[in-house]
């Protein structure tokens, strides 16, 4: 995985001072996205949409914009033009992407009965699509306790549903707890504990029920929590220059994952 939280920070973590920032930023993100475009205009949004995709898929967020421009064949000003700052970019294609998952994890809920059939469908269709490589590191830290939560307690192995975010005190930096752990900070007036980024919420919540009914079922192993699934999703889909070969080791590595999250007969 390729996504480090440095690269991150400035696009989804809400760092003192700098607030007013990114709302700017975010606010002429959004109008330019509404704008109405010329055909050429659009053709080139395509260019630089795929190309980001790509190249942080490949290196990470913390690829340069001149990477994707040069990806696209345009000039990295036409990039700026839509996209004011990297972190504009960024947040655009975070987005699309737990957007994509939330759709899948929707679909293989809706048209699977059996639990362990529903989960396995969404971690295949998932990994197939690439997008778990360009997910937001936030989403990646659910279930992971810190002294703030008090430690293991604060956020219980198990949790199924994660659909809060807490601002870490001093550091502006955005971490997923357990519904529970979120209101007992509220409740003790703990600074930041605010409900946060929805797209991820959603996407953390539908995933939250398929482990839940596989659980429940039986059918998975009862410490897997809903960061394992997702880290599944992240890792199981790795970079490779040949695409048949990425499809290949892509298919033989979640063969591998999807036994070590089944349940075993005691």
């Amino acid at each position: 995985m390729h996504v480090q939280d440095s690269h991150w920070s400035s696009a989804s973590a809400v760092a003192p001072g700098g607030a007013m920032n990114a709302a700017a930023g975010g606010a002429r993100g959004d109008a330019a996205r509404n704008a109405p475009l010329r055909v050429d205009a659009q053709r080139n949004l395509e260019h630089v949409l795929r190309a980001a995709r790509e190249v942080f898929g490949e290196l990470g967020y913390g690829a340069p914009m001149e990477d994707v421009a040069r990806r696209a064949r345009v000039g990295v000003g036409t990039v700026y033009r839509r996209f004011p700052s990297k972190d504009v970019l960024v947040r655009r294609i975070a987005e699309e992407e737990t957007a994509r998952l939330t759709d899948q994890a929707r679909t293989a809920l809706g048209q699977e009965d059996e639990p362990w059939s529903a989960l396995s469908r969404f971690l295949r269709t998932s990994v197939a699509s690439g997008a778990g490589r360009l997910l937001p590191p936030q989403v990646l830290r659910v279930g992971v306790p810190d002294d703030a939560d008090g430690g293991a307690g604060g956020a219980a192995a198990g949790d199924a549903r994660v659909p809060q975010q807490r601002i870490q005190p001093g550091t502006g930096e955005l971490r997923l707890v357990p519904e529970g752990a979120a209101r007992a900070g509220a409740s003790a007036g703990v600074a930041g504990s605010v409900v946060v980024d929805e797209g991820a919420a959603a996407l953390l919540e539908v995933v939250g029920r398929l482990v839940e009914r596989a659980r429940t079922a039986g059918e998975l192993r009862p410490d897997v929590s809903v960061s394992d699934v997702l880290l599944v999703i992240a890792t199981a889909a790795p970079s490779l220059p040949d695409p048949a070969q990425q499809a290949a080791a892509s298919a033989r590595l979640l063969d591998i994952l999807l036994e070590g999250l089944r349940s075993r007969p005691a």
